[in-house]
């Protein structure tokens, strides 16, 4: 009998959605590497645990060094089954202010796709696995009030659908799953008027679900799902006004 679940990365687990989704993890006795910017939090979370993770700094806007890091990281869990992709960075800035947009690009496209595009290759040398992408709910219309972050979601959303069509065009045994939450009681869920904002908690036990059955695209929380069909359809002049 195995002694855990299966192998997973969490590449952005110090903080919300990957740190809840670390958690739900060890707790379904998966082995988790999980890798963070701040390895004071990577310290914390390992202290909280047991020998089932292995922690690792890695900020991926250090685009040279990214490959090497994740290299590194795949060659300690030997096998990775999972990897879900939880980084990202917002800000409100309807300024343009260019060093808080070029940050968010940094972050969320050079940096984002640079896991992505090291995961499947290795995936595809494996023989198989499962990519998790964290995206958003904001990936299907532009926003005015963050017009970077709602631009880099899209480009993730893309990005994963297009690994998806190569996985298949290829026959590959591997998954990849398009995760968009709504607004999550975490420091990304920014600006007034949020609503149904879920806790980490309950986001990160549909996302897990949403894992399991190995899904294609899943909003956060469900109810989400209406909002995401009305934005699909909504006239460009309601979205200006709005």
């Amino acid at each position: 009998m195995k002694d855990t679940q299966g192998k997973a990365i969490i590449i952005g687990g110090t903080s919300g959605i990957g740190r809840g989704l670390a958690e739900i993890l060890l707790e379904n006795s998966w082995m988790v590497g999980v890798t963070g910017r701040r390895i004071e939090l990577l310290n914390q979370i390992k202290e909280k645990s047991d020998n089932r993770i292995i922690i690792q700094e890695h900020d991926i806007t250090e685009i040279n060094s990214s490959d090497k890091k994740m290299e590194a990281l795949f060659n300690q869990m030997e096998a990775v089954d999972l990897v879900i992709v939880s980084s990202g960075i917002s800000e409100l800035n309807q300024e343009l202010d260019w060093e808080t947009e070029n940050k968010i690009i940094q972050t969320n496209v050079n940096g984002i796709s640079k896991v992505y595009e090291f995961v499947f290759s290795k995936f595809k040398k494996q023989g198989y696995g499962h990519l998790v992408g964290i995206s958003s709910i904001a990936s299907l219309r532009g926003n005015r009030y963050c017009p970077s972050y709602s631009a880099s979601k899209a480009f993730q959303a893309n990005y994963l659908e297009a690994l998806r069509c190569i996985a298949k065009n290829e026959k590959l045994d591997i998954q990849i799953t398009d995760v968009q939450p709504g607004f999550v009681d975490t420091p990304m869920a920014k600006g007034d008027g949020l609503f149904w904002v879920a806790s980490v908690k309950k986001a990160s036990a549909q996302i897990y679900a949403a894992i399991l059955k190995q899904k294609r695209k899943v909003y956060v929380t469900k109810r989400w799902r209406l909002i995401a069909w009305v934005m699909k359809l909504a006239p460009n002049w309601i979205l200006e006004k709005m």
